[in-house]
């Protein structure tokens, strides 16, 4: 059996993951706004014509995504660096917490059945799902309040960072992406679910690499594109598309989770866990 067969059925586990990363990070626009504004504040850039900006719903006017700080001086090449760096971080630290949630489970799992808490998990990632893509498609926004108490105390850890600000060099890049990784999100929450439900450190982390790939595109392209992208992806149409992709992958899940069996072929479009 080649490789490539050997991978596919891992793939395929992987590809809704993915497409909810993709989905769902029209989401960062506008739900960590807040946050990113305090950041942006702390951080205080210079504006220029060089430096790649994008301002969010909810962030408030004039503040800006501190995912690159490029400098008129600094160049493209050095900002596209950071970027990178920016966002390897951000998903190494996605990783971490798919390999520490998969690893509880794989570890509770030794000691006890956990059958029906799987269940309820499954239940619950599904649930969050039809949450995010009500609130990409602007038909309610419930997943902003589970959010608040997590920002609030992230809000108190901003000033540490001033070490890391201004984002000048592809060190400092890792080092904010990682901490930033840590953001709380009810997408990254719905994510963490169904890593839990891995089993294992190292499919936990591979569920979350494949969602950080999937958010991939979208912070990549802000970075670079800034405030013109953020105009387009804010567009009613492309979040009203954005929600129903999402929506349908947790109304699939939980049709799958109420019968109670296999779904054939649509079992690929679910999150199941590995």
């Amino acid at each position: 059996m080649s490789v490539f067969a050997q991978l596919l059925p891992l793939l395929t586990q992987l590809l809704p993951v993915f497409l909810v990363g993709l989905a769902g990070s029209v989401h960062c626009i506008g739900m960590c706004g807040g946050v990113v504004g305090a950041l942006s504040a702390v951080s205080a850039p210079p504006r220029g014509p060089a430096m790649a900006q994008g301002r969010l719903a909810g962030g408030g006017a004039g503040r800006t995504i501190p995912i690159v700080a490029a400098r008129p001086a600094a160049g493209r090449c050095g900002a596209i660096l950071r970027l990178v760096a920016y966002n390897g971080g951000r998903i190494a630290s996605y990783m971490l917490a798919g390999a520490l949630a998969g690893g509880l489970a794989g570890g509770a799992a030794a000691l006890s059945r956990l059958a029906s808490l799987q269940l309820l998990l499954y239940w619950l990632a599904n649930l969050m799902l039809v949450a995010l893509g009500l609130y990409l498609m602007n038909a309610w926004h419930g997943l902003a309040r589970l959010e608040q108490g997590g920002q609030r105390l992230w809000r108190q850890l901003l000033p540490l960072l001033r070490v890391l600000l201004p984002m000048d060099s592809a060190a400092k890049a890792v080092a904010l992406g990682a901490l930033w990784g840590w953001v709380p999100c009810g997408m990254v929450y719905s994510v963490l679910l169904t890593a839990l439900m891995s089993g294992s450190a190292a499919a936990g982390a591979a569920v979350m690499l494949a969602f950080g790939l999937g958010t991939l595109p979208m912070l990549l392209g802000l970075g670079l594109a800034g405030e013109r992208l953020r105009r387009a992806l804010r567009a009613p149409g492309v979040r009203l598309a954005c929600g129903l992709l999402v929506l349908g992958f947790g109304m699939l899940g939980l049709a799958r989770a109420s019968l109670g069996v296999s779904l054939g072929w649509m079992d690929a479009l679910c999150l199941t866990g590995l």
